[in-house]
């Protein structure tokens, strides 16, 4: 009998191996952060990585993607330190699952697809995030019920009436695409709605807060709304789309908080979350937002951009923000050779400085806030007039943007 495995904070302890494949399509180097990465999501929901398992294999195993040598050393290794679960990096077939069922027993074995729709399980709260989810999660189901089963009853405690032999799994098959059509059913009344929703902020300038995972988007949301947005520091802290009110010397904007983005983000939540991702098609402007810390700061850029350009929002006003400058105190690796730049004049003077037209802050210390909240005065104000170019005009240069230079109203919607 397979263990059961509960996503909860309040389990004893859930221990866990990452198995990775590179090879040609990847270098051992990139394998490792991402691996890193995954052990950062596994983390997000109370699991604990006890070990790293890498191979280099021109192309996965088509039975058991890793090689025989190194499916019987992690086989050992799970069963002599008593490991929960195995994740594996990337998306395993229904194949790969049942030959690894068999060869590491009384053991739950998932991907990063799954581990990434559990965490959004967790993390939504409005009925709309929580229907696009549950959407996601039967679409990943479906193509894998075949040899799976039995499998994913264990992990979601069931999922339908039960017969004997293959009228049990057609039975199945028959429920999750009824499921489908009811979940997207109700997600079109859902969409609906919230269009309506949106269609009432046309006269308001909209700006939306985009970025990678973890880069301090709600705590900006925060600083710059003056109001309560939950922010923590894992990843996708933020799953639902937040939305305040904000005045700035009598100019109304509106300010979201999105969704981050994530590499090999599963096609069926880009799928399910197309309506979220609607705050940010239908923003005027973007804030984008950069972990400067993070040694793949610029990897995370491309994967931010490569998904405006899928929705169709890459040619939007943006303002780029490097945040978390601060992380960079008592490190010593490239970009820099001796030691992290200790004024924003000096930031401006690095490579990241002169090739990106880049504002350098410290969300969290409160550092050069003042200047992004120019470059976002200057994006909205131009917006607000083009608008509305009968009202009188501000010279926004008299003014500096600092706390009592703000009036905060928070959004009743």
């Amino acid at each position: 009998m397979k263990k059961e495995l509960e996503y909860t904070s309040d389990h004893k302890e859930i221990k866990a191996v990452l198995v990775s494949v590179f090879g040609r399509m990847q270098t051992k180097e990139k394998a490792i952060e991402y691996l890193e990465e995954l052990e950062f999501l596994a983390s997000t929901l109370g699991v604990v990585t006890v070990k790293h398992f890498m191979q280099n294999l021109d192309k996965p195993d088509p039975k058991t993607f890793v090689g025989k040598g190194k499916l019987e050393e992690i086989k050992a290794y799970v069963e002599h330190h008593d490991i929960d679960m195995i994740i594996f990096d990337d998306d395993l077939a229904s194949s790969h699952v049942k030959n690894l069922d068999r060869a590491v027993k009384d053991r739950l074995i998932i991907d990063r697809s799954l581990l990434i729709l559990q965490i959004f399980t967790k993390r939504a709260q409005t009925a709309q995030s929580r229907t696009q989810v549950e959407l996601a999660q039967y679409q990943y189901m479906l193509p894998r019920l075949t040899n799976l089963w039995t499998h994913h009853s264990r992990q979601r405690g069931g999922i339908g009436m039960r017969g004997p032999g293959e009228s049990e799994l057609e039975t199945d098959k028959r429920i999750i695409r009824d499921k489908i059509t009811l979940l997207k059913q109700k997600l079109d009344k859902i969409e609906k709605q919230s269009n309506v929703r949106r269609k009432s902020r046309d006269s308001m300038v909209r700006v939306a807060l985009v970025g990678y995972t973890n880069v301090g988007k709600s705590t900006i949301m925060q600083m710059l709304s003056k109001s309560e947005v939950f922010a923590e520091n894992k990843l996708f802290a933020t799953v639902d789309s937040t939305v305040r009110k904000v005045v700035w010397f009598n100019i109304p904007f509106l300010l979201t908080d999105t969704v981050g983005f994530i590499r090999k983000l599963p096609t069926t939540l880009i799928e399910s979350f197309k309506s979220t991702l609607a705050e940010i098609v239908e923003a005027d402007i973007l804030l984008h937002i950069v972990d400067i810390s993070h040694e793949s700061f610029e990897e995370h850029i491309e994967v931010v951009n490569t998904t405006l350009k899928e929705i169709g929002a890459a040619d939007k006003p943006a303002v780029l923000v490097f945040n978390k400058i601060d992380a960079f105190e008592d490190k010593d690796y490239p970009p820099f050779e001796e030691h992290p730049p200790a004024t924003i004049d000096e930031w401006k003077e690095t490579y990241m400085g002169k090739e990106y037209e880049a504002i350098f802050i410290s969300a969290i210390k409160k550092e050069n806030i003042e200047e992004l909240r120019k470059a976002l005065f200057q994006k909205v104000s131009d917006e607000y007039y083009r608008i509305y170019p009968n009202h009188e005009k501000i010279d926004y240069n008299q003014f500096w943007l600092s706390e009592e230079g703000e009036k905060d109203i928070d959004n009743k919607e």
